[in-house]
Parts: structure tokens; C-alpha cells; sequence
């Protein structure tokens, strides 16, 4: 008997988390839209993504409502023809990369359960150690001094900064440095707020401070400044918000624009094309992050399977669930301080609470 999905449910899955500043705005709530794929040989898919309106357009609304066309699409249909279904969703919706995520990521943990593998597996990789940053939003620089020196207490041993609101950033930076001492070692994500005179003062200033690299300098579009950044900066450059598919890596990798790639898989549609991105980046030389938006650690474990799919990905960028205030997981990847390894079981090894779901917005197809 040919397998078949028989039923989609769509959640709206908001979770609470604290305010986190970023140069282009305030994040208040994670707002996530969970996609549970039934089939008729008794095995389901869970995919999870995190909408981040300022970074990719796309909403909780939007994605749960575009969800609903999505599930139409594909009832009745086989969910082991992965880049079939992803063709359909893509014909159908030019864009919303977030919502075609989390069906995409539904998808690998149904085929995966269904040859009996862990996703990792499955996708071709083997365990390997998976070391997470954590993240410290824009804040005053004794503020933020403080965060780092709590993380430190808490076995960070990478900190990532938010910055990317001009000049000032110079004395975040430098307050951070000289709190924490020699270690843990610093990254820095700008989330595209400077613009290229201040890109290349802020770097040059923040470079004794040992920065390992800087994420997204200036805005995604401006793939020129971007290139013109890295070729003077005295820090790698990762593109994070200008890469968002395969056709961006290609460009970026042809102008040598940066020296690092950050994929997300709710920035690339899913799997399919963030494994393009990475193919990209290795034939280029170049290295990869894998990084995330709020997502909780249901998609966290698919990311994770993923991360050990492919050796090219070295930096990890997967504290997310731990900036949530709660945890709506059963089972799934699991963080020992900051190192992160997922279960042997088929699929990607996460469950949903049921009863955090009965407190969500529900529809089924």
C-alpha cells in the first residue's frame, strides 16, 4: 500500500520568551507555526518555524494562513516524494521560505521514520560534536557586560553580541571583552545596521577584542558593500540575511562578498535548498554556520540532525529554545551546557506536548 497523507493540522505555536533587541527591532514572542502531516500507514511528520516579520516578511498569521492552501496541495498525496511536494509548494508561492520550512522539515521526519533512521542518518551524516553560542541582545554596554559574565558562570564558551546600532557598538564590544577576559570567544551579528563607513569603523575598532567573525554588516540587498567590507575587514564576514537560497550563495561566492555562509533553514524554504547553499560554500572553500530564529526545540532537533548531516557546517548558532520561556518538547535534541546531541530514534526524534498544543489555535485539513 502506497503511503498517502491523509491529514494536516496547523498550529499557531506562540511561545513566551523575554524581550530581545536587535538593530531592527524589539522580538517579544516567539511567533511559531507548528505543521503535523498524518499518512495512512500510521507514522507522522512534526515541523516547526519561527516567522521573523523584520528579517524574511513573513508573520504567524500569514504563515498559518498560506499553511491552509499548503495542506490542500497535498492531501492524499505521497510524502516520500520530497522534492515533488516541495516543486508543488513552490509553484504555488514564490516566496515565504518560513511556512515551506516547516512542511519541508515535516516531510524528512516522516521519510526518515519511515526507513526506520535517525534524520542524520538518513540525509547521509554521522554524530559529531555540535558546540551552540549564546546570544546576548542589544542592550547598554554594562548591561551586556553583565549578561557575558552570567553566560561565562553558565559554561559558554561562545558568546554571540548583537550589535548594529553605529559607533556605540565599539564600547559593547570593548565592555564585553574586558568583562569577561581572554574567553569565551566572541562573535558579532550586526543584523544588517550599519552602513559601510560605520561597518568598517566598528570592525576595525572591535578587532583587539579577538572577534572570531561578524555576521550581516550592512543591508541584505547591498551585496557590493558587503564584498567591499570583507576584502578591508580585519574579521571574517558571514552573510546571514543575504544568502537566503542557493541563487544568492552563487552570487555571493562569485564575488567572494563574504567568507562564511549562515544557513537557516526557515531563511532557505527547508533542507533541500540549504543543502545547495552549503555545496555552494564548499566548492567556494568556504565555511558555514547553521543558525535559527525562535524556533523551540522541536525544529532545534531538526536542525541539529541536519548540522551533523553535512561537515561543512563548523559554526553553530542553536540557542534558541534556550531564549524561550517554555519548552513545549517531548524527547528531541538535548543540550548538555552548550554542547547539543540528538536521539537515535527514527525521524528527528522530537515529540509535541499535547497539552501545550490544546492551548493553541488549531486547524485541520
Amino acid at each position: 500500500m502506497e503511503i498517502k497523507i491523509t491529514e494536516i493540522e496547523i498550529y499557531k505555536f506562540g511561545i513566551a520568551m523575554p524581550p530581545f533587541v536587535i538593530s531592527s527591532g524589539v522580538i517579544e514572542k516567539a511567533q511559531n507555526t507548528l505543521i503535523k502531516i498524518y499518512t495512512n500507514q500510521n507514522i507522522y511528520g512534526l515541523g516547526e518555524c519561527s516567522a521573523f516579520v523584520m528579517l524574511v516578511g513573513e508573520t504567524q498569521n500569514s504563515d498559518f494562513e498560506l499553511a491552509k492552501d499548503f495542506a490542500r496541495i497535498w492531501k492524499g498525496k505521497n510524502p516520500l516524494e520530497i522534492e515533488r511536494r516541495m516543486l508543488e509548494l513552490n509553484t504555488y508561492a514564490v516566496h515565504n521560505p518560513t511556512i515551506k520550512s516547516a512542511f519541508d522539515m515535516a516531510l524528512h521526519d516522516i521519510a526518515a521514520k519511515y526507513a526506520q533512521m535517525p534524520l542524520y542518518q538518513f540525509l547521509g551524516g554521522r554524530k559529531k560534536t555540535i558546540e551552540t553560542d549564546h546570544t546576548i541582545g542589544i542592550d547598554t554596554p554594562d548591561i551586556m557586560a553583565a549578561q557575558a559574565v552570567l553566560l561565562k558562570s553558565m559554561k559558554a564558551n561562545i558568546i554571540k553580541i548583537k550589535l548594529g546600532r553605529g559607533k556605540d557598538d565599539v564600547y559593547r564590544v570593548k565592555a564585553v571583552r574586558e568583562a569577561i577576559g581572554s574567553s569565551p570567544t566572541l562573535r558579532v551579528d550586526a543584523n544588517q545596521g550599519w552602513d559601510f563607513r560605520t561597518a568598517l569603523y566598528v570592525l576595525d575598532r572591535i578587532a583587539e577584542y579577538d572577534i572570531q567573525l561578524c555576521e550581516e554588516p550592512v543591508k541584505y540587498w547591498n551585496n557590493i558593500d558587503l564584498k567591499r567590507i570583507t576584502d578591508r575587514s580585519p574579521i571574517p564576514i558571514s552573510a546571514d540575511e543575504s544568502v537566503k537560497d542557493h541563487h544568492d550563495a552563487q552570487r555571493l561566492a562569485a564575488m567572494k562578498a563574504c567568507d562564511y555562509f549562515n544557513i537557516k533553514l526557515a531563511k532557505s524554504g527547508g533542507m533541500r535548498t540549504a543543502i545547495k547553499i552549503n555545496g555552494i560554500a564548499e566548492a567556494a572553500g568556504m565555511k558555514c554556520m547553521l543558525g535559527g530564529m525562535c524556533e523551540s526545540r522541536i525544529a532545534l532537533s531538526a536542525n541539529a540532525h541536519f548540522a551533523m548531516s553535512l561537515e561543512n557546517i563548523q559554526f553553530y548558532d542553536l540557542d534558541t529554545a534556550l531564549l524561550l520561556k517554555e519548552d513545549p518538547c517531548i524527547g528531541g535534541a538535548q543540550y548538555n551546557n552548550y554542547l547539543i546531541d540528538v536521539p537515535d530514534t527514527p525521524g528527528i526524534g522530537a515529540d509535541v506536548d499535547e497539552a501545550f498544543l490544546k492551548t493553541c489555535e488549531r486547524v485541520g485539513i
